[in-house]
């Protein structure tokens, strides 16, 4: 199932694993590497995350996307949204300022398989000279889906 909106996408895989597997690897910062699929996350620093305001460092590589000159960055994972086993979001902060305030999350559901993982991707809040620019969304809905197989691939 795909859901978009003009600046949200969503999209929804079932997995063969508990909601407890897929969340505990959503809460690593090594866990969103492993599972990138735009090739832009290069490594990750931090602790596991357990709480609203929890933050992670990832090394970022521009050039996987060959869409802006930035080359290689950091980028402060924060996060925003934080139920265990169930909902974690976060936006990032990092070289572009103010923060851009877009966001990033997983709602995960058991299911008969074992978890129904819907993914999202949501621009609506950002801020309005990042809007004029015409550069949203930076990753496209199908690397959503293909960053949900990997994570299928990773926990099964």
């Amino acid at each position: 199932m795909t859901t978009e909106t003009p600046e949200r996408f969503e999209v929804q895989r079932q997995i063969a694993a508990t909601p407890a597997t897929v969340f505990a690897l959503l809460c690593e910062p090594s866990g969103h590497v492993a599972i990138d699929s735009s090739g832009m996350l290069q490594s990750a620093e931090g602790n596991t995350v357990k709480a609203v305001g929890d933050e992670f460092v990832v090394h970022m590589d521009r050039e996987s996307l060959n869409d802006y000159p930035m080359g290689k960055y950091d980028v402060r994972v924060i996060i925003t949204q934080f139920e265990q086993d169930a909902h974690i979001e976060w936006t990032i902060s990092g070289t572009i300022q103010p923060p851009i305030k877009h966001l990033y999350g997983y709602r995960l559901e058991p299911s008969e398989i074992g978890t129904l993982v819907t993914t999202y991707y949501d621009w609506s809040q950002i801020e309005d000279q990042y809007r004029e620019r015409g550069i949203f969304p930076v990753i496209p809905e199908s690397a959503l889906r293909a960053t949900l197989g990997i994570l299928a691939r990773t926990v099964q």
